[in-house]
């Protein structure tokens, strides 16, 4: 199977690793993080107006680059690379998933408006009780004339703080974790009732708890059909799972260059620890777990598109296991091999762990990805 990249998938990768080498150094990231903000409107108007990123997965007539999940691969590989905490994943691969895939009459305007930089979407998907059942929502939108009206909580939502709209699962029927009875609200943020606590992550980056208070959202903002909405949510977890596998890989390209960089520097005995036998093992196992995961993260990309939604779900869940496990080896091995220099905050190893630890659960850990995978191999998902 071919994974070369085309020529202008290329391209956009060179043009992003440039342009974050020049502009998103570790210094510079550290400095943002300890003010407080984790994002900058003047890198993300970058990510639109100089590099057309932001659109690189969106058609040409929403006013994008005509790529697909691919190109949200290439992206987020140079972004984990240099630990980007701006919310493209939310932003661009949630919103982007739902827009292609569902129908939505109002995705076309929404798009063009997130390609501009003008709306900057956040994914709002998790509850405190629903671990990974994407169907266990309990945050309701009863219909009431034009509109519907919204109440509940969501957690972590990634991007929250500056979000301009939120992408909402929400349960317009059924019982708290029925398949049925599911939808998909997109609701402004500025809107009556929508109450935010934002705060930092451990990794850099911001997130916000989101509390919604008889939210009016009007019926258009409906995306995808009334409570039949779970297919869909499933399908666009399954590509943001792609594209965080795909930061992952970056996370640990950075962290194997960093822990080879390091070893040649520090000494014992008189010579670099570079050179002992047993740390070579050691840092060619990482390189091979490192490599494990591309070959599989590819392999889901390709896989992701189908139709076949079993075949896209088994290709995702045993390529995250394999990202997962590896995230655990590179992440450990590269901070023991650094000593207790690792955990410092001035040393970046200590801050790509921070990222791998929680890239490793996001959207699913290795447990709950084996289990999905058995389940969908038996017929029993």
């Amino acid at each position: 199977m071919d994974f070369d990249f085309t020529e202008e998938q290329t391209m956009l990768r060179d043009m992003v690793a440039s342009y974050l080498t020049d502009n998103y150094s570790f210094e510079s990231r550290q400095a943002v993080i300890k003010s407080g903000a984790g994002h900058r409107a003047s890198v993300w108007k970058s990510f639109a107006e100089e590099l057309g990123i932001l659109g690189a997965s969106f058609s040409e007539e929403q006013g994008g680059l005509g790529g697909g999940v691919i190109e949200n691969l290439v992206v987020m590989e140079e972004f984990g690379k240099a630990l980007v905490t701006e919310n493209y994943l939310g932003a661009v691969v949630a919103a982007g998933g739902f827009i292609r895939h569902s129908g939505w009459k109002g995705g076309d305007a929404l798009a063009q408006s997130i390609v501009s930089g003008a709306a900057i979407p956040a994914f709002a998907y998790a509850e405190p009780q629903g671990r990974y059942n994407w169907a266990d929502i309990k945050t309701s939108a009863k219909k009431d004339g034009a509109n519907y009206v919204v109440n509940g909580h969501k957690a972590v939502v990634a991007g929250g703080p500056d979000a301009t709209h939120l992408i909402v699962t929400v349960r317009t029927g059924g019982g708290q974790r029925d398949a049925d009875g599911i939808s998909v609200l997109l609701v402004d943020k500025k809107a009556k009732g929508v109450v935010t606590r934002d705060y930092p992550t451990v990794d850099g980056a911001s997130a916000s708890e989101v509390y919604f208070e008889n939210v009016q959202v009007p019926a258009e903002n409906l995306i995808g059909a009334e409570g039949k909405a779970l297919p869909l949510i499933e399908r666009v977890i399954d590509e943001l799972t792609v594209a965080a596998m795909a930061e992952a890989n970056g996370v640990m390209d950075k962290l194997n260059s960093l822990t080879k960089e390091y070893t040649k520097g520090r000494k014992q005995f008189g010579q670099p620890i570079a050179e002992f036998q047993v740390l070579q093992h050691r840092m060619v196992d990482m390189f091979i777990n490192l490599q494990q995961s591309i070959s599989m993260t590819y392999m889901a990309a390709m896989k992701v598109t189908s139709d076949d939604a079993a075949e896209r779900s088994k290709a995702v869940s045993s390529a995250k296991v394999q990202v997962a496990k590896a995230l655990k080896f590179v992440g450990e091995n590269a901070i023991q091999l650094h000593g207790g220099m690792g955990m410092t905050e001035e040393m970046a190893v200590s801050h790509y762990f921070k990222r791998a630890s929680l890239l490793r659960f996001l959207y699913g850990g290795e447990d709950h990805h084996i289990v999905r995978y058995e389940a969908l191999s038996f017929g029993k998902a």
